[in-house]
């Protein structure tokens, strides 16, 4: 953006000379200052000057990134770009994001988010599906090597080779944890979270931009509704999860249907998971019994044991023997495997 200055008022018959200097503050804006000495010199009429403002992530920057490479932002993505560069801000400050910090970014877009990270002082490993966006973050930031781009599906990547190459010895003597900071597609919310989550080895908080009623529902299921989900069992073995603040969607292009949310995922290392012979066949468990959701326990999970032990199990674990799966928690799931599941 040019900021041109003029219609200055004339210099008085005290002036005669005029001095400019220019400095930069914090947030890249360059000042004019203006002063004036020695009264013996003419008026002077300052020329228009033109100063170079940094631009910011928002509607008219991303319309501009995107017409740079020819595209429009395609649902066959989930593509929506975020407009308020404050948003970018608090998902960054949400993970604590320090000086020196490593930080996996999915689906970087225009790279809004990738600068307020590198702000922050983070090194950044950029993963996006889109070669056009890939390419466009790559030219964006070519002039730093705190980050780096993949041109890759994420969902089919191979994650630690990538993070074990960006994160370099520190990762492999296990004295390091990067962080995920990301703004999302919606529709591959559930699959990121289920590749992300059991990766406490690496990752130490997953921050993501969610649909929020998926966050909702990841976040505070309640026992005996709709709502309870084997997802729910999944997230709560392999974290905390807290939900931060809600995203209108207005903040977004294109807009989508509904509004986003921020919810951080702390996650927890092996040995703070619970106690499970194999966490295979517990999640397996797990699913076959919210397979028939308002059927009871002695009838979903009969390929596994005979309904009479199945029964007499939940019995054990103080549970009724007429239990449904949306009645346990992830403790009543664990300690029911323990006593029927596979080993």
């Amino acid at each position: 953006m040019t900021l041109l200055l003029h219609n200055l008022p004339p210099i008085t018959s005290s002036a005669s000379s005029l001095h400019h200097t220019t400095r930069t503050t914090k947030s890249d804006t360059t000042v004019c200052v203006v002063s004036s000495s020695n009264a013996d010199k003419p008026k002077i009429k300052p020329k228009i000057t033109k100063i170079k403002i940094k631009e910011p992530d928002n509607y008219h920057a991303t319309l501009k990134a995107l017409n740079s490479k020819g595209r429009i932002p395609r649902k066959s993505l989930g593509q929506h770009y975020m407009l308020n560069g404050e948003v970018n801000e608090q998902l960054v400050d949400a993970a604590n994001v320090g000086d020196g910090d490593v930080v996996l970014e999915i689906g970087p877009g225009t790279g809004s988010l990738t600068n307020v990270l590198v702000e922050s002082g983070a090194n950044v490993l950029a993963i996006e599906k889109d070669p056009y966006m890939a390419a466009l973050v790559n030219e964006r930031f070519s002039a730093t090597r705190r980050v780096k781009v993949i041109q890759e599906d994420f969902t089919r990547c191979h994650l630690r080779s990538h993070l074990s190459s960006f994160l370099g010895s520190d990762y492999s003597e296990g004295n390091s944890y990067a962080k995920v900071v990301a703004n999302i597609p919606f529709n591959i919310s559930t699959d990121i979270v289920k590749q992300l989550l059991p990766m406490g080895d690496i990752f130490s908080e997953v921050v993501l931009l969610l649909q929020e009623e998926a966050a909702l529902r990841m976040v505070d299921p309640s026992l005996r509704t709709s709502e309870y989900r084997p997802i729910n069992i999944f997230i709560n073995f392999y974290s905390d999860p807290e939900y931060k603040f809600k995203v209108p969607r207005a903040n977004f292009f294109p807009q989508p249907k509904v509004d986003a949310a921020v919810v951080v995922f702390r996650l927890k290392q092996a040995a703070d998971y619970p106690q499970v012979s194999s966490t295979k066949s517990f999640f397996s468990m797990v699913n076959s019994a919210f397979n028939g959701k308002r059927k009871m326990l002695r009838k979903t999970l009969q390929h596994i044991k005979p309904s009479l032990e199945i029964e007499e199990a939940l019995v054990n674990v103080g549970l009724a023997a007429t239990s449904r799966p949306e009645e346990l928690t992830l403790e009543d799931f664990v300690k029911l495997h323990n006593l029927i599941g596979d080993t």
